[in-house]
C-alpha cells in the first residue's frame, strides 16, 4: 500500500469521502486520490514522492505556475505582519484599485471569501438592484454551491429549477430559470415567459464545469442584447476565465461587457478569496452603502490579498505572458489533436486560450447534453493510464485542463507522446494500472 494509500485509508474515517471537496474524488475514475505534498513550477509531488506535471493547476489560479518567487515573498511579508484582522487595511484597497483601473465594467469591487461566496453575493445585488427575484442560469454551468443555483438540467428550458442536492428546499430554486448554453432561443422564450421578473442572466462565458464549451459566435452578445432589453442585469461568473483567457479576462477575449463580474482564486493566486464587482450604482446598493447586506470576518484578508495583488501585479505588467501562453496552448492542443486522429479516434478536443478538454465522444461538444455523451468509462481508463505515468489530470471528464507559464515545451510534448501512447492501444490499456 503506498503512503497515499494509507493516508486516504485514514481520511476516509473522519472526512467525508476522504476529501474535502468533491473534485478531488477519485472514485468516478475507480482509484484513489493521491496525497499532493508540494508543488514548484508546473510539477507536483505526492507523499510517495512521486511526481507529475500538473494540469489542474489548483484549478486554475495557478496562471504563472506554482510557487513562484515573488508571489511567496509576498506571502511570507505579508505573513509576518499577521495573518488576520478583521480589520480594514491598505492592501485590500490596493487590490481593489488595480481591479477597477484593469476591468472596463468594474467600477466598484466587493472581496469576499470564495467563488460561491461571489456569485452568491452578486445575484442579491443584482435582485436588489432591479427589485426581481427570478435568475436565469445555464444547464451544466457550476456557479458555486448556493442553495439556489444547486439546480440540475430540467426537461426543458421552460421550467423552474428542482433542487441538485439533498438539503436544498424546493423553495429555495422556485426562482431559478435553466436555459440551455449557447441557445439563445432557449433564454429569449424565458424573458418572453417573465419579461418584468428576471433580474438577471448569470453564465460562465466559456463553460468550463462541464469540460470546456465555446460560446458560439452571438451568444454572448445576444445575452447582453436581451438583458438590456428586458431590463435584467448580465452577470459574468469569470472565476475560471477572469485573468487567464487574457488581462481582462472573457469580457475583454470576447469583447461583451457585463453589468456585474464574479471572480474566485485566480485573484489571491490560489489563496481562498473571492470577489464581485460591477457598474457603481449597482454595487452602491450593496451594505454598509445600501440595503443589500453582505458581510464576511475574513474578506479581503491581508495574506490573500498580498499574494493575488503580487500575481495580478505580474500579469499586468508583462501582457506578453498572455500571447506565449496562448500560442504554447495552441500548439499543445494541436499536437493532441493530431495524435487522436492519427490513433483514428474521433475524440472532440475543445480549447480556447490555456484552458482545454478532450471529451471521450464522437458529438462536437456545444451544450450539456452533448457533453453528456462521453464516454465516462474511457476517460477513466485513459486518466489512470495518465496518471500512473506522471500526468495529473482531472478525475472526472467534465473538467478543464489547465495550462500555465511554468508548462515547458518538453513537458508538454511528453504529456502528448504519452496520450498517443495510451490512444494507439487504448483497448488493450484498460484496467491495466
Amino acid at each position: 500500500m503506498t503512503k497515499s494509500e494509507k493516508i486516504f485509508e485514514e481520511a476516509v474515517r473522519f472526512i467525508p469521502g476522504g476529501v474535502n471537496s468533491p473534485v478531488r474524488a477519485f472514485g468516478s475514475i475507480g482509484s484513489t486520490p493521491r496525497m499532493i505534498a508540494r508543488a514548484s513550477g508546473a510539477k507536483l509531488w505526492d507523499e510517495d514522492g512521486k511526481e507529475y506535471i500538473d494540469f489542474i493547476g489548483s484549478w486554475g489560479p495557478m496562471i504563472l505556475g506554482h510557487s513562484h518567487p515573488e508571489v511567496l515573498e509576498a506571502v511570507i511579508d505579508a505573513c509576518a505582519r499577521g495573518l488576520s484582522f478583521g480589520a480594514a487595511t491598505k492592501i485590500e484597497v490596493e487590490m481593489a484599485k488595480l481591479i477597477c483601473d484593469s476591468i472596463p465594467s468594474i467600477d466598484m469591487i466587493r472581496m469576499v471569501n470564495s467563488g460561491t461566496e461571489a456569485v452568491m453575493s452578486a445575484i442579491r445585488a443584482a435582485r436588489g438592484f432591479t427589485g426581481r427575484d427570478k435568475i436565469i442560469k445555464f444547464t451544466g454551468c457550476y456557479h458555486g454551491h448556493s442553495d439556489g443555483l444547486l439546480v440540475k438540467a430540467g426537461s426543458g428550458a421552460m421550467t423552474s429549477g428542482i433542487p441538485d442536492s439533498a438539503g436544498v428546499p424546493s423553495g429555495c430554486t422556485r426562482d431559478t430559470l435553466t436555459a440551455s448554453y449557447n441557445d439563445l432561443d432557449s433564454v429569449e422564450e424565458l424573458f418572453r415567459q417573465f419579461p418584468e421578473e428576471i433580474a438577471c442572466v448569470i453564465v460562465e462565458p466559456v463553460a468550463a464545469n462541464m469540460g470546456v464549451v465555446l460560446p458560439e459566435t452571438g451568444f454572448l452578445e445576444g445575452l447582453r442584447y436581451l438583458c438590456t432589453k428586458y431590463g435584467a442585469l448580465l452577470i459574468f461568473d469569470e472565476v475560471i476565465t477572469g485573468f487567464r483567457l487574457a488581462f481582462g479576462g472573457a469580457q475583454e477575449y470576447f469583447g461583451v461587457r457585463p453589468d456585474l463580474t464574479t471572480y474566485g482564486k485566480i485573484i489571491g493566486a490560489g489563496m481562498p478569496v473571492g470577489a464581485y464587482g460591477g457598474r457603481r450604482e449597482i454595487m452602491e446598493m450593496v451594505a454598509p452603502v445600501g440595503p443589500v447586506y453582505q458581510a464576511g470576518t475574513l474578506s479581503g484578508n491581508p495574506v490573500a490579498m498580498a499574494a493575488g495583488f503580487a500575481q495580478l501585479s505580474i500579469l499586468r505588467d508583462h501582457p506578453e505572458y498572455y500571447r506565449e501562453l496562448n500560442e504554447k496552448a495552441d500548439i499543445f492542443f494541436k499536437k493532441l489533436s493530431v495524435a487522436v486522429e492519427a490513433a483514428g479516434k474521433n475524440y472532440q478536443i475543445n480549447h480556447i486560450g490555456s484552458l482545454g478538454c478532450l471529451f471521450f465522444t464522437g458529438e462536437p461538444v456545444r451544450d450539456y447534453e452533448s457533453a453528456k455523451t462521453s464516454d465516462t468509462a474511457r476517460y477513466a481508463d485513459y486518466c489512470n493510464y495518465m496518471i500512473s505515468r506522471g500526468i495529473y489530470l482531472a478525475p472526472a471528464q467534465f473538467e478543464a485542463m489547465f495550462l500555465s507559464m511554468a508548462h515547458t515545451t518538453e513537458q508538454l510534448d511528453h504529456t502528448v507522446d504519452v496520450a498517443m501512447e495510451y490512444l494507439a492501444a487504448e483497448e488493450g490499456n484498460d484496467r491495466q494500472q
